[in-house]
């Protein structure tokens, strides 16, 4: 019995002494995971998010935001860091949502106007440029599928010097609105009457000019194509393969003359001739 007794012990005792062991390896693994999370603890910093969803046109203030830590790696650019940043001393107070966002989502400057502006086209142009509108059908406007935000390559056709021909005046020019829609929010087709566009002043000129003796049509480009089309130009004979006829060498002129005597000197006289 006593020998049992003392059995017992033993193993009791081994198995205690294995779970101590276990027990300090355990808290040391976790130690030294606690040591290297904070050896490769990810630097925060505030930034201003919406606090709910957020709309084109929308109005918004302080109330409607709210500051949460981000990682600092993976900052966007334009973000708004404090409520100074967006909402300067002497300023309105509210601006104005040009970009849909969602809750949670960081405030950036290219998504709402400036302090007091609202979200008509002037806020969208960028500085030098100047909003030109075209208008379009469904064929020269791409049956609808343009929006807000895409950029087209601008074909003119038209006739010059009895030559109809098609050239590319304009390439990768950006849209800012779609007869009164200035917002990228819609996914449905519009078939437009007007597209505007985002052009320097001399595009405004030649795009007006293109447009009042010719025909406009637009050519969406992708959303990351980043090639610009080089300019050229296509007429109904380079269209169809057909060559120019061979110019035939001008006929060499002939010239006739008749000679005539007076007295010692010999003349020659120039006269039509018959063959």
């Amino acid at each position: 019995m006593r020998l049992i007794f003392g059995l017992v012990l033993l193993v009791g005792l081994g198995l205690a002494g294995c779970a101590v062991y276990l027990a300090q390896g355990y808290f040391n693994q976790t130690k030294r995971d606690l040591a290297a999370a904070r050896a490769q603890q990810v630097a925060l910093e505030t930034v201003v998010v919406a606090r709910e969803p957020l709309r084109y046109g929308q109005q918004i203030t302080l109330a409607d935001l709210r500051p949460v830590l981000w990682p600092e790696e993976s900052m966007p650019d334009g973000v708004f860091r404090t409520k100074e940043e967006l909402f300067p001393e002497g300023q309105p107070q509210f601006r104005t949502v040009l970009r849909a966002m969602e809750a949670g989502e960081p405030l950036l400057q290219v998504k709402v106007t400036d302090p007091g502006a609202d979200a008509g086209i002037t806020s969208r142009l960028t500085r030098g440029m100047r909003a030109f509108a075209i208008r379009v059908d469904v064929s020269s406007g791409v049956s609808g599928f343009l929006r807000p935000g895409d950029r087209v390559d601008i074909y003119w056709s038209g006739e010059s010097h009895s030559k109809h021909f098609t050239k590319l005046i304009e390439p990768g020019i950006r849209l800012i609105a779609i007869d009164q829609i200035a917002h990228d929010d819609t996914t449905s087709p519009v078939i437009a009457r007007t597209v505007t566009v985002e052009v320097s002043p001399q595009q405004v000129a030649a795009l007006a000019q293109a447009q009042s003796i010719g025909r406009l049509s637009l050519a969406l480009v992708g959303a990351t194509d980043d090639v610009v089309a080089k300019a050229f130009e296509v007429d109904h004979k380079t269209l169809l393969g057909i060559e120019d006829a061979p110019t035939a060498p001008p006929e060499e002129k002939r010239i006739c003359t008749i000679r005539t005597r007076r007295g010692s000197e010999v003349m020659e006289i120039a006269i039509p001739c018959t063959n």
